[in-house]
């Protein structure tokens, strides 16, 4: 009821109608080639949808697409982009992002996905979708961005897709790039969770929010004031990092502590613990490059982002390991992202991971940890706020659920 709901209050205009027609019915119309075939265990114990934790073997995974992105607008972004890229967004906030990097971004994913499929893992990706159209909702209008980032929109807990709200107007309808995949891992027997659509009208953004400096920044975040007020519950999945039963999220300007409290609702019935994490971050928007576990008791942790509650880690016997300083060229435009993104890596199983091919002392980190390094280049991708791990979502890992802490 919730997406007729939504679906009755929002006018769609111009290619994103056209799109839901062709998406309602895409599933049926796709050829048989595209369509996922699980692994015997997957399919006896199950189903299509299964995934505890960011590490075990990897068998099924989703891909974003770089096709069409679009700039969102500098308001959106302001509080967590860096100021010198301001420009970038007044100049091409609701455009097409420049046409030769697009291009090259998606050459590396095409590659990407030909790496992924050469290790043994099944690739699905959402449908191409023009974001630089407008649509229209009762609270506002907006051009949308793209279908880049599944790890944004998806968050996969055990056998149920949870498909989450968002928070940025421009992302308003992300997910139906995606509907054609959801409806046929539901038709398949996968469970599927739509958490409900905030109206991301005026209320729910501090228009107010204008830190000048560094120490301005921090402290607003000790203080516990985001651009995102308490409205109404909103998240992005990319807050969330899951190590079976316990799942880690931090407050951001893209989650707020209803969306949190949304998830808790919804997953700790089921057996899970949830566990909010503070950082010293004062750009806080997604935990994948400030907090990432690679492994059972193995996690990387920014050193320049202190954790508050690492000693909860430590207790336990976990190993914390701090990412080397990135080598991503100062000359190179990372307009959606930090550099930190070179410790936002994808675990393939225990002993494999997805790294940035330029990352050379990070490869050393992982060999020392006897992990094998795949080496892949998304510098051109990274520009438009990702790594390997924001630009997937798993869907299908062969593993358990365990507890870790």
């Amino acid at each position: 009821m919730l997406h007729r709901l939504a679906t009755t209050l929002t006018r769609p205009t111009g290619v994103f109608h056209t799109s839901l027609k062709r998406l309602t019915s895409a599933s049926s119309a796709r050829g048989q080639s595209n369509v996922a075939t699980p692994s015997p265990r997957a399919e006896e114990k199950v189903g299509p949808v299964c995934s505890y934790n960011e590490w075990d073997p990897l068998e099924e995974v989703i891909v974003g697409r770089p096709d069409h992105a679009c700039v969102p607008p500098l308001w959106e972004v302001k509080n967590i982009v860096a100021k010198e890229n301001w420009d970038f967004f007044r100049k091409y906030g609701g455009k097409s992002f420049p046409k030769e990097h697009l291009e090259r971004a998606k050459a590396e994913i095409e590659e990407f996905c030909n790496i992924l499929r050469h290790e043994g893992v099944i690739v699905r990706q959402p449908d191409p979708v023009d974001w630089t159209k407008e649509f229209e909702t009762p609270w506002f209008k907006s051009t949308g961005m793209y279908g880049a980032m599944p790890r944004d929109i998806l968050l996969v807990v055990g056998d149920e897709i949870i498909e989450s709200p968002m928070a940025w107007r421009s992302r308003f309808f992300e997910y139906w790039a995606y509907r054609p995949l959801m409806l046929e891992y539901f038709r398949a027997g996968g469970n599927w969770t739509t958490v409900p659509k905030p109206m991301m009208s005026d209320e729910l953004y501090d228009f107010d929010y204008h830190p000048e400096t560094f120490e301005e920044q921090v402290e607003l975040i000790r203080e516990g004031k985001y651009f995102t007020t308490e409205a109404e519950p909103c998240f992005d999945a990319a807050d969330f990092m899951r190590a079976g039963r316990d799942i880690f999220v931090q407050r951001s300007h893209v989650t707020n502590e209803m969306g949190i409290e949304w998830m808790r609702r919804h997953l700790e019935p089921k057996g899970y613990r949830i566990h909010t994490l503070t950082f010293e971050d004062e750009k806080p928007m997604h935990i994948d490059a400030t907090f990432n576990i690679v492994g059972p008791g193995l996690v990387l942790q920014n050193a320049g982002r202190h954790c508050h509650q690492m000693d909860m880690f430590r207790k336990a016997g976990w190993t914390i390991v701090n990412p080397p300083k990135p080598l991503m060229p100062d000359d190179h435009p990372m307009w959606m992202a930090s550099k930190w993104l070179s410790m936002n890596v994808l675990m393939l199983d225990p002993k494999r991971v997805v790294v940035s091919a330029g990352e050379t002392t990070t490869h050393k980190m992982f060999e020392d940890l006897g992990i094998e390094c795949i080496k892949v280049d998304m510098k051109f991708a990274n520009s438009l706020g990702g790594g390997a791990h924001c630009w997937t979502a798993d869907i299908r890992r062969n593993g358990t659920l365990e507890s870790y802490l």
